[in-house]
């Protein structure tokens, strides 16, 4: 009996597109766990679900919006990035 392959990051998923929309600044690497992956992502997004909210609640809250709106693309290009690994090629643009 084989033991199973474990999953991780294959590092094709780009994000942080620059002025050309055909050429992105950052990649998931390749070959990190899907367990330390995902862990990482939810970091990420948990503090642009925080980022959002100030953004929102504060008066001057437009200055939280884009640190929001990048850490919630890092966080989503780590998790298309984990469901390449698994096997499911269904991402969300």
């Amino acid at each position: 009996m084989s033991m199973p392959t474990p999953i991780k990051t294959l590092g094709v998923v780009t994000f942080g597109n620059c002025a050309d929309p055909e050429q992105s600044l950052f990649r998931v690497n390749a070959d990190v766990p899907l367990q330390q992956a995902l862990e990482h992502a939810s970091t990420l997004l948990y503090y642009a679900k925080k980022l959002a909210l100030d953004a929102a609640m504060e008066e001057q809250g437009e200055r939280y919006a884009w640190a929001s709106h990048f850490l919630a693309e890092m966080g989503k290009a780590v998790i298309d990035d984990v469901c390449l690994g698994v096997g499911d090629g269904g991402i969300l643009s």
